[in-house]
């Protein structure tokens, strides 16, 4: 079992940074993909980023290529997003998920356990 907490969300300005965070329990969460997904209001949830179990792929939609970077820390359970140049149009609910999937499409899940989201805006 493997619980996902999210943190670090609020309000970014246009164009600016903002990194969140999301700290597992469980003694296994190294053995997990870890995936980034977010949720605009009356949109569908999407994958936005993930990282292999052992960092060694990592996986990022065209829409945040170049300017998010996921990482994670085994040691402290722990897998972080940083997010450069929002814009507005990103503001949603940003969620974490954990997932043992195999493939080359690994990315696709399932995830099996998911936090309950951190929301992040973007406004001036």
């Amino acid at each position: 079992q493997v619980q996902l907490v999210e943190s670090g969300g609020g309000l970014a300005q246009p164009g600016g940074p903002l990194r969140l965070s999301c700290a597992a329990s469980g003694r296994t969460f190294s053995s997990y993909d870890v995936g980034w997904f977010r949720q605009a209001p009356g949109k569908e949830r999407e994958l936005v980023v993930a990282i292999r179990r052992r960092c060694t792929m990592r996986y990022y939609a065209d829409s945040v290529k170049g300017r998010f970077t996921i990482s994670r820390d085994n040691a402290k359970n722990t897998v972080d997003l940083q997010m450069n140049r929002l814009n507005p149009k990103e503001r949603a609910v940003y969620y974490c998920a954990a997932g043992r999937a195999a493939g080359s499409r690994w990315y696709d899940g399932p995830y099996d356990f998911w936090g309950q989201g951190t929301q992040v805006t973007v406004s001036s």
